[in-house]
């Protein structure tokens, strides 16, 4: 079957931007973001905004979330698999039993970002994560703040950084003892694990969480 625009037996097109989106040589829109690189391409092919509702993963996204801060997420990504052998497989009991030893050799771990700060505060979390566990747990407090609503974005610059639900989110797991859980890192917690879609309109992963529609 020959995709849309490509002339029998010639070659595909390049990628066409319309819009927020581009379209590309599988015929496929994608934002820009997830067009040209074959990481990024698979990550929102398959696992952006998908949902995830248990205890490890939800703390391995805020985690990963965290060490993104003023860094680009592709450059997370790529240090994924480093970040999870690191860090036991973000298994919040482990993860909270670390101490100076633990945080020495993380500091010394070329492969992942070397942020004393955001070590520290990963630990924290996941002591808090464990606290969490007799009001109902991390998951379930953090998908209390879906919204009524998701946004509805034609273009990158109608996506919203932060929202009131992030904010409050924000507010409520510091209040519990967490650490880098800012609105806009929460925002982008949110997209990550579905509890919004701001894929944007015309998109083919929108709606594909089964949480909102399409």
């Amino acid at each position: 079957m020959t995709p849309a625009g490509a002339e029998p037996g010639g070659n595909l097109p390049e990628p066409v931007e319309t819009g927020g989106l581009v379209i590309g040589d599988d015929g496929l829109a994608r934002p820009a973001w997830a067009a040209t690189d074959p990481l990024l391409c698979e990550y929102y092919d398959t696992e952006w905004g998908m949902p995830v509702r248990d205890e490890q993963g939800v703390y391995e996204r805020l985690s990963l979330e965290a060490f993104q801060a003023g860094l680009s997420w592709v450059t997370i990504l790529r240090k994924r698999p480093a970040f999870r052998a690191a860090f036991d497989g973000f298994d919040p009991d482990r993860v909270a039993d670390y101490g100076r030893e633990q945080v020495d050799r993380l500091m010394g771990d070329a492969r992942i970002v070397r942020n004393r700060a955001k070590i520290l505060a990963t630990i924290r979390n996941a002591r808090a994560t464990i606290r969490l566990r007799e009001a109902g747990g991390l998951a379930e407090l953090v998908w209390s703040f879906q919204p009524s609503e998701t946004p509805t974005p034609r273009t990158l610059a109608e996506i919203p950084t932060k929202s009131p639900e992030s904010l409050a989110l924000s507010t409520a797991l510091r209040k519990e003892g967490f650490a880098f859980v800012g609105p806009t890192t929460m925002h982008s917690l949110m997209e990550a694990i579905g509890i919004i879609d701001t894929h944007l309109m015309g998109s083919h992963r929108r709606g594909a969480s089964g949480v909102w529609p399409a």
